[in-house]
């Protein structure tokens, strides 16, 4: 029998790397000779990615931003970034004791995520969380990413799951879009990456903290999605 497999999103998820996408978000921005975004108002945009993040910093003070321009910011912004991980990166309050939980339990795990995979792997092993996942899979790893389902059904496959024992972690729109076209329940933290509350959205269920996600609340979800 198949052993039961949660997949979760990686940014304003699992780990809280805001912090240093910001960092490098800056660095890109002060080499266009522009000031740097206030990290409280420009948090919600984090989880949209550094090309979406330099065009909304351009857009916040009215400068205009050519297309080789903004391919040359988005090279500085990723190169910072990958030279800096992990940075101040840290998985959130609870994680490493929900891994453990679901670990000893006989659940699989895995992560699915827009992040390019080469990064994801490496912010994960500088962690020292690799060992805990099956598949941890980026948007480059298949020739499709999130919102499309097959780059979640695809990951649950690399680990070694099943759609119909799956449950999907996340805190964006596109994570639950992507879980409900796959036909996967799935559970939104409110504390993420995004301008929307993800209640509106319409998750299975939304949590505030890992402790919140227990055993008993994956197997109901499951469970229900299975009939």
């Amino acid at each position: 029998m198949t052993r039961p497999i949660i997949v979760f999103d990686l940014d304003g998820t699992l780990i809280d790397t805001a912090p240093d996408l910001l960092d490098s978000l800056n660095h890109s921005l002060a080499a266009s000779e522009l000031a740097a975004v206030d990290e409280a108002g420009f948090k919600r945009f984090v989880g949209h990615g550094g090309r979406v993040m330099i065009e909304r910093a351009h857009a916040a003070q009215q400068r205009s931003l050519a297309v080789d321009e903004h391919d040359r910011l988005l090279r500085l912004f990723l190169d910072h970034y990958t030279d800096n991980i992990p940075g101040k990166s840290r998985p959130y309050p609870g994680v490493v004791e929900a891994i453990a939980r679901f670990e000893n339990a006989g659940y699989l795990l895995a992560i699915c995520t827009n992040k390019y995979e080469a990064n994801s792997v490496a912010l994960i092993e500088a962690l020292g969380l690799a060992s805990h996942f099956a598949a941890i899979c980026g948007q480059d790893t298949f020739a499709f990413r999130k919102p499309d389902p097959r780059h979640l059904t695809q990951t649950i496959a690399l680990a070694g799951g099943n759609p119909h024992g799956a449950l999907m972690v996340g805190d964006s729109q596109t994570d639950i879009d992507t879980a409900k076209a796959a036909g996967i329940p799935v559970v939104a933290v409110d504390f993420g990456y995004t301008d929307r509350h993800v209640r509106e959205f319409e998750p299975s269920a939304v949590i505030s903290h890992f402790d919140a996600l227990t055993l008993d609340l994956a197997e109901r979800l499951i469970a229900a999605a299975a009939h």
